[in-house]
């Protein structure tokens, strides 16, 4: 290889190289506050679909509100929401102080149970409110909420 190929060579490869280094380095995980905010935010949305599926199943049943809602919660809860919980987080304020225990950052094991169970049980949710049958989006919408209050009793402080 001639010496004026090596020169022009050279800085060309080491621009291919630095460029996508910097562009990674330049990436920085979000910061603890926008995460709790994020998180916060997230779960205002959990409850405010599960408010008007509760409503639906208590008083006029409406069979699209059910599943718009469903659809949303079922959403949310294939995003990877557990990433919101990253190290860092245990402490802090976002919209607000946050309310997770300690306890969630120390037992992994047992929270990504729960989470897993949320996933199943809002996909199955999504899947009985598109068949339009009341009795049945009740009885998913229970247990549903069970494993919302089984996460929240763990997890969660109290207000």
């Amino acid at each position: 290889m001639s010496k004026r190929i090596k020169t022009i060579l050279a800085p060309v490869l080491a621009v291919a190289i630095l460029v996508p280094s910097a562009a990674t380095l330049a990436q920085q995980a979000p910061k603890p506050e926008a995460l709790i905010k994020w998180r916060q935010s997230v779960f205002q949305v959990i409850a405010w679909n599960a408010g008007r599926i509760k409503a639906s199943v208590e008083g006029q049943y409406n069979k699209d509100e059910v599943v718009k809602a469903a659809n949303t919660i079922a959403a949310i809860a294939n995003s990877g929401l557990g990433a919101l919980f990253a190290p860092g987080t245990e402490q802090g304020k976002g919209w607000h102080d946050t309310s997770a225990k300690p306890e969630l950052f120390k037992d992994g094991k047992h929270f990504a149970e729960l989470g897993a169970s949320f996933n199943k049980d809002a996909n199955e949710l999504a899947t009985i409110a598109a068949n339009g049958d009341p009795a049945a989006v009740k009885a998913q919408f229970g247990k549903l909420s069970r494993t919302c209050k089984a996460c929240h009793d763990d997890f969660r402080a109290k207000d």
